[in-house]
């Protein structure tokens, strides 16, 4: 357990024990955002414009040794010097929207072909962002809009306010928001089914995926909503259940053992690195656990490197299916990596260009499964 981890450990408890729970809450709001100590700064010479303005975690050569942790600096809100909106044709917006009396703005990515065949449905994924992250952050990090454009499918991101959570992390900690009918879950359900009443939805191709807070949202989703979402991607994140408070949550991230909640059966695909000192990466079986539940499933384990860039990463693929042959979940263990979205861009923040291409490998295992529903 790092110094600042078991600071936050110990002002938590003490505050629960003192009945203080508003201030017990706000430590592991913190604790969220600031799990570990920033980075040595490089030497001027070395450092670009764009590096002195990016989030970025440290990516390092992934040896077949002992895995070495990758660094994993928190620093203000970060901002792209060149938003999301600029990287490529169509529509991306920015609106606000209200529900249970609850108001958050979100973005919202529309491919080019849709604006021009707006009775078309397509596909929705709905976008969570990790703590200090905004909309524009995630997808310049993430590349969603990119792989939106050449698929065509839709993309919203929601924005955290600060005054819900210092550190812009959903509160997937808080029973209140892992309900489906009350907090953060119901907001961002009607969220979805506010975009598929403004763009032409297929109600049976809507998928969510998340970072770290936004991916323990998106578990959570899976299990409130699974008559809305058809599939879940959740990137260093943690399963639905596992935390009722604030000791519980700061527990479950340092060490990954705990109680998973109820199955979900709503597919779902995991990538956690083997390095990762915010979310412990037993937290990735436990999201797996959730998504099988009882099935009786076949494992299928491939090794490989990313080889689509120098020195890439070296990761363990786990395919799981169902008796009748039909995929349920799947679980990318990446070696020697951080908190960091796989294959993302070095201009969002979180993210570890090294890796295999997460948001790829998501849309590719969303295509796979659609929701029934009644004609």
């Amino acid at each position: 357990m790092s110094a600042l981890f078991k600071k936050f450990l110990q002002e938590a408890t003490r505050l629960t024990r003192n009945g203080s729970l508003q201030e017990a809450t706000r430590a592991i709001q913190q604790a969220l955002g600031r799990m570990t100590p920033h980075p040595p700064t490089p030497p001027a010479a070395k450092q670009s414009h764009a590096d002195r303005d990016v989030i970025d975690v440290e990516a390092r050569p992934v040896h077949k040794a002992a895995p070495q942790p990758v660094s994993e600096p928190v620093r203000p809100l970060h901002t792209p010097v060149e938003p999301a909106s600029n990287d490529g044709p169509g529509e991306f917006t920015e609106a606000t929207f209200t529900h249970a009396g609850t108001t958050r703005s979100y973005k919202l990515y529309t491919p080019p072909h849709a604006i021009a065949q707006p009775a078309h449905p397509l596909p929705l994924v709905l976008m969570l962002h990790g703590c200090t992250q905004n909309p524009d952050d995630f997808a310049v990090g993430t590349g969603m809009n990119a792989l939106a454009l050449e698929h065509g499918f839709v993309v919203v991101y929601p924005a955290q306010n600060a005054s819900a959570n210092p550190q812009r992390c959903w509160n997937w900690f808080t029973p209140a928001d892992q309900q489906r009918d009350t907090g953060e879950a119901a907001w961002l359900a009607a969220l979805v089914h506010e975009v598929t009443r403004l763009r032409a939805i297929d109600p049976a191709r809507v998928y969510v995926a998340g970072l770290s807070a936004g991916g323990a949202m998106a578990s959570i989703l899976g299990h409130t909503h699974p008559d809305v979402f058809a599939a879940v991607g959740v990137h260093s994140g943690l399963a639905c259940g596992v935390a009722s408070n604030v000791i519980t949550a700061l527990s479950v991230m340092k060490n990954g053992r705990s109680v998973a909640g109820a199955a979900s059966n709503v597919p779902t695909i995991v990538f956690h690195g083997d390095a990762d000192a915010t979310v412990h990466p037993h937290n990735a079986d436990a999201v797996l656990q959730t998504a099988i539940g009882q099935a009786t499933t076949t494992a299928k384990v491939t090794e490989g490197t990313n080889d689509k860039v120098a020195q890439g990463q070296s990761y363990t693929r786990t395919t799981y299916t169902t008796a009748d042959g039909s995929s349920i979940a799947e679980n990318w263990n990446l070696h020697g990596a951080g908190h960091a979205w796989s294959g993302g861009s070095p201009k969002g923040s979180y993210t570890d260009p090294l890796g295999p291409d997460a948001s790829a490998e998501m849309w590719r295992f969303f295509t796979e499964h659609a929701r029934a529903t009644a004609h």
